[in-house]
């Protein structure tokens, strides 16, 4: 392909995340940090767990579709400018949070707690998506397709969540 990514292709466009992962410096912590502020949003709103993971399946196998798609005639398949699968793999994190107690199931409703939850969830997500540990560095190497390209940033989101679970069990952040 002669130029990724070319807006004007749907497939281009969201797999950038309409135009965040063209952004010059870190274009994955951009698309992650527009993550947040898309929860920080829906906490906001007080829009409910079931809705968020629903979005979440949405958003994630749309992702691997977008990405399956806008990466085939690429050399380098997880393109840098390719920044939904972090979308993706951050609000994964981001599922852990009524497991800290601080969503009330009963009510629906987020707690103050989970604006505090969700940035440290997103600054450990990025520590995983950056240093990649094993698996997330083996999954990155040897899965090149839409799937692949998605897995290891879904991978680092449930690392980053049972980082949190873990640290919050002996620290009592929460």
């Amino acid at each position: 392909m002669n130029k990724f990514p070319n807006l004007k292709k749907f497939s281009h466009l969201s797999s950038t995340f309409f135009g965040v992962g063209l952004l010059p410096v870190a274009p994955g912590t951009w698309g992650s940090l527009v993550a947040l502020f898309l929860f920080f949003g829906l906490i906001y709103f007080q829009i409910s767990y079931i809705l968020f993971f629903i979005f979440f399946i949405f958003l994630s196998l749309a992702s691997i579709i977008v990405c399956d798609v806008s990466s085939k005639d690429l050399i380098e398949k997880d393109h840098k400018a390719i920044v939904i699968d972090e979308v993706a793999g951050t609000w994964l994190s981001f599922l852990f949070i009524p497991l800290l107690g601080i969503y009330n199931f009963s009510s629906l409703e987020w707690q103050k707690d989970s604006y505090l939850a969700a940035f440290i969830l997103f600054i450990l997500f990025r520590f995983f998506d950056i240093y990649k540990p094993h698996p997330i560095s083996f999954i990155d190497r040897k899965f090149k397709s839409g799937f692949g390209i998605v897995l290891d940033d879904l991978v680092a989101g449930v690392f980053a969540g049972l980082t949190l679970l873990g640290g919050n069990f002996f620290i009592q952040i929460f």
